[in-house]
């Protein structure tokens, strides 16, 4: 128990000694739920729930007015009844990370947390395999403000279930797909072409049937792209990347480790613009292969 100006404070019911305040005498709009329950783990909530029904009704309170729930902040195993009693109430979430829960989640336990918080703008479900195109329909329907949703190794998502995300999250500046396997150059084309205006951030790695008229089509349609992940990208050739080059003026990071086909001479414009490339130019490889096995490197002027 501590104590706080002189008073001695007592979490819930018992005998209460003269002078003692109990924690939930304070008010709970004002003072619990803003300033004390805002600061706990997600975790320690759950423990703090079984005290009592009345911290339980405190608990609950706090859970349904959530702005952002991550369910790696309750551990790496949520538990489905847990993850059921911990947004039941919630209606007013704008961020929501279940990628812990990636080994169960399902279309059943994900639909109806969707359907409920229609102002959700950043979404994780990367890895949740036993999810299907029918989560997706739902997430696009339901929350037409999404701007970020990370998709990552999710094998059931395929090219129709990309078409309806663009079409109805008019949002979307951030999207995930790396080793979405089923999706072809179609079906990305597509996205480029309905939400590209507004498309800042995208990942395609480890998709082999990410080519060429991808590439090219983001280029033209995405004049605000930053962030480009094509890694392991095998079919994309250096004429894509020349075409980057010449209309994506915004465009920071780039990564093209694995595409063979990617030649020095159609990154060495990004480069000059100072977009940070995963791949070293082959003098500084040459460099750095040379200290490795000689010790040392000599000095080379890489300004030249």
């Amino acid at each position: 128990m501590a104590e706080t100006s002189g008073l001695q404070m007592e979490p819930s019911g018992g005998e209460q000694e003269p002078g003692a305040v109990r924690l939930l005498d304070l008010p709970w709009e004002d003072v619990l739920l803003p300033h004390i329950l805002s600061r706990v783990p997600l975790r320690q909530l759950l423990h703090l729930q079984r005290v009592s029904k009345a911290f339980q009704a405190l608990v609950q309170l706090h859970l349904a007015r959530l702005r952002s729930f991550d369910s790696a902040q309750v551990g790496p195993q949520v538990p489905r009844a847990a993850l059921g009693r911990l947004l039941r109430d919630s209606e007013g979430l704008q961020e929501l990370c279940l990628e812990s829960c990636r080994d169960w989640l399902s279309d059943e336990d994900l639909e109806p947390v969707l359907s409920r918080n229609p102002g959700l703008r950043r979404v994780g479900l990367a890895g949740c395999g036993r999810l299907s195109r029918r989560a997706l329909v739902t997430l696009s329907l339901s929350c037409s403000q999404l701007r970020c949703l990370s998709l990552a190794h999710c094998d059931w998502v395929d090219g129709l279930a990309l078409r309806g995300l663009a079409d109805r999250c008019p949002c979307l500046e951030a999207l995930d797909l790396t080793a979405c396997r089923q999706l072809r150059d179609t079906a990305v084309a597509y996205l480029a072409q309905r939400r590209g205006a507004q498309l800042r951030s995208l990942s395609l790695a480890v998709n082999a049937n990410v080519g060429d008229a991808t590439v090219q089509e983001l280029a033209r349609c995405c004049p605000q792209l930053e962030h480009l992940d094509l890694t392991g990208c095998l079919r994309v050739r250096s004429d894509a990347i020349r075409t980057l080059a010449e209309y994506c003026p915004r465009l920071r990071s780039l990564r093209v480790r694995h595409c063979h086909d990617v030649a020095e001479s159609s990154l060495s414009a990004l480069r000059k613009r100072g977009v940070d490339i995963d791949v070293e130019p082959p003098l500084q490889r040459a460099l750095v292969l040379l200290q490795d096995v000689v010790g040392f490197a000599p000095f080379v002027n890489l300004q030249i």
